[in-house]
Protein backbone atom coordinates (compact mmCIF):
# COMPACT_ATOMS: atom_id res chain seq x y z
CA UNK A 1 0.00 0.00 0.00
CA UNK A 2 1.50 3.57 -0.61
CA UNK A 3 -0.01 5.08 2.31
CA UNK A 4 -0.46 8.34 2.67
CA UNK A 5 -1.58 7.31 0.05
CA UNK A 6 -1.29 5.22 0.75
CA UNK A 7 -1.26 9.04 4.71
CA UNK A 8 -1.27 9.86 5.93
CA UNK A 9 -0.41 10.31 4.54
CA UNK A 10 -2.34 12.59 1.59
CA UNK A 11 -4.67 16.33 -3.21
CA UNK A 12 -5.25 19.73 -4.67
CA UNK A 13 -7.33 22.14 -2.25
CA UNK A 14 -9.67 22.43 -5.07
CA UNK A 15 -10.81 18.71 -4.69
CA UNK A 16 -9.98 19.68 -1.09
CA UNK A 17 -13.25 21.94 -0.76
CA UNK A 18 -15.33 19.48 -2.48
CA UNK A 19 -14.36 16.45 -0.67
CA UNK A 20 -14.98 18.87 2.42
CA UNK A 21 -18.01 19.72 0.96
CA UNK A 22 -19.26 16.19 0.18
CA UNK A 23 -18.34 15.04 3.93
CA UNK A 24 -20.85 17.37 5.69
CA UNK A 25 -21.96 18.58 8.57
CA UNK A 26 -20.17 15.67 10.58
CA UNK A 27 -17.33 15.81 9.16
CA UNK A 28 -17.16 19.53 10.28
CA UNK A 29 -17.68 19.14 13.42
CA UNK A 30 -15.16 16.12 14.24
CA UNK A 31 -13.12 18.70 12.99
CA UNK A 32 -14.25 21.25 15.42
CA UNK A 33 -13.49 18.82 18.20
CA UNK A 34 -9.62 18.58 17.37
CA UNK A 35 -9.34 15.52 15.26
CA UNK A 36 -5.60 15.55 13.94
CA UNK A 37 -2.67 13.07 12.85
CA UNK A 38 0.12 12.14 15.36
CA UNK A 39 2.24 15.16 14.41
CA UNK A 40 -1.22 17.56 14.48
CA UNK A 41 -2.00 17.99 10.65
CA UNK A 42 -6.01 18.19 10.41
CA UNK A 43 -8.13 15.90 8.74
CA UNK A 44 -8.46 17.24 4.61
CA UNK A 45 -6.43 16.72 0.91
CA UNK A 46 -2.82 15.76 0.86
CA UNK A 47 -0.17 15.24 -1.78
CA UNK A 48 2.19 12.22 -1.35
CA UNK A 49 5.34 12.36 -3.69
CA UNK A 50 6.77 8.74 -3.28
CA UNK A 51 10.80 8.08 -3.27
CA UNK A 52 10.21 7.02 -7.03
CA UNK A 53 8.58 10.42 -7.60
CA UNK A 54 5.28 8.92 -8.03
CA UNK A 55 2.03 11.44 -6.85
CA UNK A 56 -0.35 10.13 -5.42
CA UNK A 57 -3.29 11.48 -3.45
CA UNK A 58 -4.87 10.66 0.27
CA UNK A 59 -7.64 12.10 1.51
CA UNK A 60 -7.87 11.72 5.56
CA UNK A 61 -11.49 12.57 6.93
CA UNK A 62 -12.29 14.03 10.42
CA UNK A 63 -14.53 11.03 11.21
CA UNK A 64 -11.32 8.88 10.45
CA UNK A 65 -11.74 7.47 7.17
CA UNK A 66 -9.45 7.74 4.46
CA UNK A 67 -9.29 6.92 0.80
CA UNK A 68 -6.19 6.59 -1.10
CA UNK A 69 -6.08 7.93 -4.28
CA UNK A 70 -3.79 6.65 -7.54
CA UNK A 71 -2.37 9.59 -9.86
CA UNK A 72 -5.05 8.66 -12.39
CA UNK A 73 -7.73 9.15 -9.52
CA UNK A 74 -8.60 5.65 -9.15
CA UNK A 75 -9.55 4.73 -5.54
CA UNK A 76 -6.19 2.38 -4.52
CA UNK A 77 -7.31 1.85 -0.66
CA UNK A 78 -10.05 2.96 1.59
CA UNK A 79 -10.39 2.58 5.30
CA UNK A 80 -9.65 3.80 8.97
CA UNK A 81 -7.11 5.82 10.06
CA UNK A 82 -5.76 6.15 13.65
CA UNK A 83 -3.23 7.31 16.14
CA UNK A 84 -1.53 4.91 17.68
CA UNK A 85 2.19 5.16 19.84
CA UNK A 86 2.46 8.40 18.30
CA UNK A 87 2.18 7.50 14.44
CA UNK A 88 -0.63 7.64 12.09
CA UNK A 89 -1.77 4.63 10.99
CA UNK A 90 -3.94 3.00 8.40
CA UNK A 91 -6.43 0.14 8.88
CA UNK A 92 -7.54 -0.44 5.04
CA UNK A 93 -10.92 -2.60 4.50
CA UNK A 94 -9.69 -2.70 0.45
CA UNK A 95 -8.97 -6.41 -0.39
CA UNK A 96 -5.41 -6.94 -0.59
CA UNK A 97 -4.14 -3.55 0.96
CA UNK A 98 -1.68 -3.65 3.62
CA UNK A 99 -2.24 -1.91 7.30
CA UNK A 100 0.70 0.75 8.00
CA UNK A 101 1.70 3.28 10.50
CA UNK A 102 4.23 5.98 9.80
CA UNK A 103 5.82 8.62 11.78
CA UNK A 104 5.74 11.88 10.85
CA UNK A 105 8.08 14.82 11.35
CA UNK A 106 6.35 18.14 12.68
CA UNK A 107 4.77 20.25 9.65
CA UNK A 108 6.62 22.72 8.34
CA UNK A 109 5.12 26.58 7.90
CA UNK A 110 3.46 25.10 4.77
CA UNK A 111 1.95 22.01 6.52
CA UNK A 112 4.06 19.72 4.69
CA UNK A 113 6.18 16.75 6.37
CA UNK A 114 7.71 13.89 5.66
CA UNK A 115 6.24 10.12 6.43
CA UNK A 116 8.09 7.28 7.30
CA UNK A 117 6.29 3.95 7.42
CA UNK A 118 7.29 0.78 10.15
CA UNK A 119 8.71 -0.76 6.92
CA UNK A 120 9.52 1.05 3.77
CA UNK A 121 11.01 4.47 2.04
CA UNK A 122 9.43 8.12 3.39
CA UNK A 123 6.94 9.83 1.70
CA UNK A 124 6.90 13.85 1.47
CA UNK A 125 3.40 14.96 2.42
CA UNK A 126 2.37 18.61 1.32
CA UNK A 127 -1.39 19.89 1.95
CA UNK A 128 -3.40 19.84 -1.46
CA UNK A 129 -3.65 23.53 -3.14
Amino acid sequence: MRAFALLALPLAFAIASSEQAQAGPATAKAAAKGVVTANGSKPGAYKVKHADGTVTRTILNADKTYRDLAANGKVEAEGKWTVTNGKTCFAPSTKGAQAMCFKETPPAKDGSFTATPDKGKAVKVTPAA
